[in-house]
């Protein structure tokens, strides 16, 4: 029994499929996805959830485990750039997927010694992801020994575990590159003179390996999944909403739906946000740790269907603002807004025009901002509208002349809407990667009493990202069918 369509759960009752055991999946929504939605209004179509895709690698595996081809489901278009950034400087910088032009462009803007730089990066965070993938993101870790491997020592002779920008500085001199090339660990919740160094992968995965846009959007992902799934055998019940696990001893017994249903179960995966998993669905009190978790920041988001059209923008575009340091402290330890704020603008229609009317253009706007327990903004009291108007603003000063005018349609998602919506501290990224959350110290992907309760997304092992939680599905299976269990 899966409770919860979201591309983690997707991706366990895949394997899980693939493995030849029987799997329903009890989701509470009309559709799958999770936070990986979508809504439309108008002929505009909006993702909810994550724009940026990585790896597709991860979901052929998943696909793959019941005989299916990624390409029979998905159309998927790699970015080229993968990213525009805009510094505030006026200049630019594509991130382009193939390291020979790459290496061109970062000379264009900062030189030869700078490009050379960017090549002995590129080896660098390759080989961090080669140490790390199989020993310590894509494997089942149940104690801090669990790490102890030859490719451990590896880690701490490349400087894995110094700090991010530390290790980013050796290879970059320029400002520019520095931050194009660790602002990605924001995705785990820490300030780049925060994160380790080993979260250089991130970048890697970003910035090298490559980004992908799906046609129809994101939300086409898990779409795709569930059609697969459902294709070979998974029963997925919608409008489910599950109220508690029944459980006897030390197993879960049954799954208890909101209407009164009780439906046995063999074993219970569970893809809702962590600990409101613990606090909503499961007897007794949660484990303590769960109480001490230190939150990512969230963002404010705004879904704008729009008149306007940019030329000098991508697909995805980072703009920086001067802050850099002082940006993070206001937002992961302050507990305030930025003053001065960098910010991701996505442009799908501009891929895929179906996203909007003939003519017309879609934009999402990701603004940093703190969690709920950092900072307790009172997003429902006025906030919402005043800080979009700045942001608007914001925009308007960088380039996008005329924002606000060609608006048709608005949306904007805050704090306060994630934590409606079933997150913790209101936040959609979960807990923060610090060392003391990563790995085997993060909460397990096993319930610590329930010998047949286990847990799957963002708020588990290995972590936060589309990657992580197609990674934590495919690790939750292998509990369950005995492959690398404990």
């Amino acid at each position: 029994m899966v409770v919860g369509a979201g591309l983690a759960g997707l991706s366990c009752a895949l394997h899980l499929a693939g493995a030849g055991r029987q799997v329903t999946v009890l989701e509470r929504e009309a559709a799958p996805g999770g936070r990986a939605g979508r809504f439309s209004v108008e002929g505009y179509r909006f993702d909810t959830g994550p724009t940026v895709l990585t790896m597709p690698e991860l979901l052929a595996e998943a696909f793959a485990a019941v005989g299916e081809e990624l390409t029979d489901w998905l159309e998927l278009t790699r970015l080229d750039p993968a990213y525009r950034a805009h510094f505030p400087d006026g200049s630019t910088l594509d991130v382009l997927p193939d390291t020979v032009r790459m290496a061109a462009e970062v000379s264009r803007l900062c030189g030869p010694r700078e490009a050379d730089g960017y090549l002995r990066f590129v080896a660098y965070a390759r080989g961090l992801w080669r140490l790390e993938r199989d020993d310590f993101i894509a494997r089942n870790l149940d104690r801090p020994r669990d790490l102890v491997t030859a490719n451990l020592l590896r880690l701490v002779l490349a400087g894995g575990f110094r700090r991010l920008s530390t290790k980013v500085g050796q290879f970059f001199a320029d400002p520019r590159t520095r931050r194009v090339f660790s602002f990605q660990s924001l995705y785990a919740g820490v300030a780049p003179h925060q994160a380790l160094a080993l979260y250089a992968v991130i970048a890697y995965l970003d910035t090298v390996a490559g980004v992908y846009h799906p046609r129809g959007g994101v939300h086409a992902v898990p779409l795709a999944m569930a059609g697969a799934a459902e294709k070979h055998g998974v029963h997925i019940r919608y409008e489910t909403p599950v109220s508690r696990v029944e459980t006897k001893g030390d197993r879960a017994v049954a799954v208890l739906t909101a209407a009164g249903e009780r439906i046995p179960a063999e074993a219970v995966v569970l893809n809702p946000d962590l600990p409101l998993a613990y606090r909503d669905l499961l007897p007794g009190p949660a484990p303590r740790r769960l109480s001490r978790l230190r939150f990512s920041p969230s963002c404010v988001v705004l879904h704008v269907g729009s008149r306007q059209a940019y030329r000098r923008i991508a697909h995805h575009n980072i703009h920086f603002g001067w802050a850099w340091r002082q940006a993070f402290d206001e937002v992961i330890r302050e507990g305030r807004l930025m003053s001065d704020p960098s910010l991701l603008v996505t442009n799908p229609s501009r891929t895929d025009p179906s996203a909007a009317p003939d003519g017309r253009q879609t934009y999402y706007v990701l603004a940093p901002v703190p969690n709920l327990s950092t900072g307790p903004l009172d997003w429902r009291g006025g906030l919402a509208e005043r800080y979009a108007g700045d942001l608007m603003r914001v925009l308007e000063q960088r380039g996008y002349v005329g924002f606000r005018d060609g608006i048709d349609v608005f949306r904007v998602v805050t704090p306060a809407d994630w934590a409606d919506a079933g997150l913790a501290a209101g936040t959609p990224f979960a807990s923060a990667h610090t060392l003391w959350q990563t790995g085997p110290f993060r909460p397990g992907n096993r319930h610590p009493t329930l010998d047949n309760v286990f847990f799957v997304g963002s708020g588990t092992q290995p972590g936060v990202g589309v990657p992580m939680v197609l990674i934590s599905g495919k690790l939750a299976a292998r509990r369950i069918t005995g492959v690398n269990a404990r």
